[in-house]
């Protein structure tokens, strides 16, 4: 046999054995969405309808609940957050919707990689636009106006404690289509002096009213922060260290976020920062929250937490701002939740 013969046989049986790789996982990832779209005994009634961002006194999120409707957008009564669901037909691994202006996060598995999108929505849940993502989807927010849309991926590494941590966010102005690509263009005042590093990251906007005006983390030298940014400027400000994921308040008075903590069972706390004072409170939940929270109204956020005993599945629990009370089952079976 010719060295040539050698070679291409064992290219093709290289081929193949990819191919049959790639073969079984996607098998096994088809059979496990099959297992998660059989309805389990117990679970909330979900039921397909139409759901539009108009609705009042509605409660939007990406349900999690096993059936044909899982990882659906879907609502709930506001006043009654474990009543019976209406589900789309609408499928997205984040979401988020204000003022009629949504955004779907989509990411699909293949046999040699993912395939992932962001899609502009209209009150309906049409599709406006799609844009390719450079990652997985990670993040997802919309400005109150409804003009300004964020998200973040994951560029590498699979999640904020991985070594090889990378994101990538962008800012889509709805009006003039105008795309931001990558918030790591912006100029960084830190501790009042301009700051150049290669390393920088952001993730988790949340915007102000005045669209231009947003809050979100900077991460440089293992450190987050909470910047402050305007888009008009192309420029972001440190305000103070340790804050992940931030969420603004509707007053625009407070940004909820979680703090890395590093105890023996926990990665994050969830703490509320008066914009003020730069006064931290601590909220009642102990437990760790890898989520970027959501205001429900000025004096109750909500977030999302792993399933006890169901791996892959989360539930939105729900705590005052303030410190106090208690944290509350709000949704079973549901991430991404967006008052509409």
């Amino acid at each position: 046999m010719t060295p040539l013969r050698r070679r291409l046989i064992v290219l093709v049986t290289a081929v193949l054995l990819l191919a049959g790789v790639g073969t079984a996982v996607v098998l096994h990832a088809a059979a496990r969405a099959d297992r998660a779209d059989r309805p389990r005994a117990g679970d909330p009634t979900v039921s397909a309808g139409r759901l539009t961002l108009g609705q009042k006194s509605r409660l939007a999120f990406v349900n999690g609940a096993a059936g044909p409707h899982r990882t659906a957008v879907a609502s709930v009564a506001s006043a009654d957050p474990g009543g019976k669901r209406i589900a789309s037909d609408l499928k997205c691994a984040r979401f988020y919707a204000a003022a009629g202006t949504g955004v779907c996060l989509q990411s699909t598995t293949g046999v040699l990689k993912q395939s992932n999108r962001a899609l502009l929505l209209d009150a309906n849940l049409r599709t406006r636009h799609a844009y390719p993502l450079a990652g997985t989807p990670s993040r997802a927010r919309v400005s109150p106006s409804g003009r300004l849309v964020a998200w973040t991926v994951f560029v590498s590494g699979e999640s904020y404690s991985s070594a090889f941590f990378s994101t990538r966010t962008s800012i889509l102005d709805t009006r003039t289509m105008k795309l931001i690509p990558s918030l790591e263009n912006f100029s960084v005042v830190k501790d009042g002096k301009p700051y150049h590093a290669s390393d920088i990251n952001f993730w988790g906007v949340t915007f102000a009213s005045d669209d231009d005006t947003f809050y979100a983390t900077l991460n440089t030298a293992d450190k987050t922060y909470l910047v402050r940014g305007s888009l008009a400027q192309r420029k972001v400000t440190t305000l103070v260290e340790n804050v992940e994921c931030p969420s603004l308040s509707p007053d625009e008075t407070r940004v909820a976020f979680k703090k890395r903590v590093l105890s023996r069972t926990d990665l994050w706390h969830e703490y509320v920062l008066d914009l003020r004072t730069l006064k931290e409170t601590a909220l009642a939940e102990r437990h760790s929250v890898d989520d970027q929270a959501t205001w429900l109204d000025d004096h109750t956020v909500a977030y999302a937490l792993p399933t006890q005993g169901k791996v892959g599945s989360s539930d939105l629990w729900s705590v005052p701002a303030d410190g106090t009370g208690s944290p509350r089952l709000l949704i079973p079976g549901a991430t991404s939740p967006a008052p509409l």
